[in-house]
């Protein structure tokens, strides 16, 4: 009898020991299951987070892209109208004078010194004109000289310079394959500075990047305006006249 009820004590005993034991393992398990849902949600939401930046990211960049195509429309709207652009020589400023419509204008090599890269203006606007002029020719550093020029026009908004250095800008990204953005700084001369020496040579590299894009009827009425516009520019008209007999 003593013996049947110790045997029933330890089985009792062994039997309430291994719940228990179950139990602490059932426990552990689902803390680690909860820490670990803890941590994939943790993931999640920052990969929503970064979803949602990208996205933002995206919406800035469409919509400047969208705001450049419209204002490149507008400006060849105007262009092949014949409309929205001055006939006041007054609206042209007198820097244009002292630069041709060659690049052969930039006259020195480039000097010794470290070059345009981190170069900043110096609020003197002819001296930094010039300083980047010497650079121009300069194929290694053109992306340098974009830079700067773009630089220079935020420095200097009414410096009588402008028109010569959105032309440079334009020759520039051209020869890079930028035709966009050579179209708008063309367009640019062509519309704020219709008197300046530099306009028919912009219009007319306006009906060229138009004639790249295949866009023949838009080009030949641009060459048209140059000869209309620019007769006294023989060399730019000429230039246009066979284009337009090619066409």
């Amino acid at each position: 009898m003593y013996k049947k009820i110790l045997t029933l004590s330890l089985f009792l005993l062994f039997a309430g020991y291994g719940c228990a034991a179950g139990s602490s393992d059932v426990d552990r398990t689902i803390q680690a299951q909860g820490q670990l849902i803890i941590q994939n949600q943790q993931k999640i939401n920052d990969l929503q987070s970064d979803v949602d930046t990208l996205r933002g990211q995206l919406e800035e960049t469409k919509h400047q892209l969208n705001q450049t195509i419209e204002r490149q429309k507008m400006i060849l709207q105007q262009m092949t109208n014949g409309t929205g652009f001055s006939s006041n020589p007054n609206d042209e400023t007198q820097g244009d004078s002292s630069d041709s419509t060659s690049s052969t204008d930039a006259g020195a090599s480039p000097s010794s010194s470290s070059g345009l890269s981190g170069w900043s203006t110096s609020g003197d606007d002819k001296a930094d004109y010039n300083y980047v002029m010497q650079y121009i020719n300069d194929d290694k550093q053109s992306d340098d000289v974009i830079i700067a020029f773009q630089n220079y026009l935020k420095a200097y908004p009414k410096t009588s310079y402008r028109a010569n250095v959105n032309y440079w800008l334009g020759q520039l990204c051209y020869k890079k394959g930028k035709k966009d953005n050579a179209s708008f700084y063309y367009a640019t001369v062509v519309k704020d500075f219709p008197s300046s020496p530099k306009a028919a040579d912009s219009l007319y590299k306006v009906g060229l990047i138009l004639l790249d894009k295949g866009d023949k009827k838009n080009a030949k009425t641009v060459f048209q305006q140059v000869v209309n516009k620019y007769p006294k520019d023989k060399k730019t008209v000429e230039l246009a006249n066979k284009k337009i007999a090619s066409l």
